[in-house]
């Protein structure tokens, strides 16, 4: 595993070391996902190892197939890992817990509730100890924060797909988790919807800064959001390729990351990486 740095026009490749242990958020060791099929055994997975940072933002690109949902199901403890292991601030996990939100490709809302029911049902479970006045201003603000106010009372069921998506995303930040897991989250939406939710969830990110895994088969959103690109391998037996650091100053915005010198150079890099 790698790291690119760009340093006048010419590209580094050094070790990708360890963290510090008092950084590391979340921390994936020799993972190991395998299915038994009629055939015999078919690795997913093997020999993944990964470190993210404490409020780190981190995107994961890889070729359709190559186990990257995979991955972030475990991490959500949603799927059994086979080998290896995974901590959150040094805890192994055990199965799912509030300390991860997850951001679905389908939001996956329950369509006769409205969309402040919907955040309050993991709002409720994550704070019991807090007044339902305190657990409804939570629900509130998130719903406010991707600019649904005028759509509290709304079922999901009469929410476009962008509307609903925007609930799943003030679902996760509500609950406060320390890690965010974000599946493709976009990837079903059209363009100019998609890069108003970017604009949203880094908005938010910028003022949360929670500790951010993200999968995406877009290039640009991936540059765009992250503070690393973490590039998998083809499958079967996937890991980690290579790690490309994205060196843009927050807060960003998308014309500031268009016009930096270097965007091209990441984006060719991340193009190569795929076609090979």
């Amino acid at each position: 595993m790698s790291t690119i740095i760009k340093q006048k026009e010419t590209k580094i490749i050094t070790e990708n070391k360890p963290f510090p242990s008092k950084d590391v958020m979340l921390d994936l060791k020799n993972l190991k996902k395998v299915y038994p099929t009629p055939n015999g055994d078919y690795v997913v997975l093997e020999d993944l190892n990964l470190q993210i940072k404490k409020e780190e933002f981190v995107t994961i690109i890889g070729h359709s197939g190559c186990g990257k949902t995979t991955m972030l199901s475990m991490i959500a403890g949603l799927n059994p890992i086979s080998g290896g292991n995974i901590s959150v601030l040094g805890k192994h996990i055990k199965g799912p817990g509030p300390d991860r939100g997850v951001i679905f490709q389908s939001p996956s809302l329950m369509p006769w509730m409205t969309s402040l029911q919907n955040v309050l049902l993991g709002v409720n479970q994550v704070f019991p100890q807090a007044t339902k006045a305190q657990r409804n201003d939570v629900a509130k603000y998130y719903l406010q924060k991707v600019g649904l106010e005028d759509a509290f009372h709304k079922k999901a069921s009469e929410l476009s797909q962008g509307m609903q998506q925007r609930v799943g995303i003030a679902r996760a930040f509500a609950i406060k988790p320390k890690v965010l897991l974000l599946d493709e989250p976009f990837g079903m939406l059209d363009s100019l919807t998609r890069g108003e939710l970017q604009d949203i969830l880094i908005e938010i990110w910028n003022k949360e800064k929670i500790t951010a895994v993200m999968i995406t088969h877009d290039v640009d959103e991936a540059i765009f959001l992250a503070d690393r690109v973490v590039m998998m391998t083809s499958g079967p037996k996937a890991k980690i390729g290579d790690v490309l650091d994205i060196n843009f100053e927050r807060p960003r915005t998308r014309k500031s990351v268009l016009e930096h010198d270097d965007y091209y150079t990441y984006r060719k890099h991340l193009i190569d990486f795929l076609e090979h």
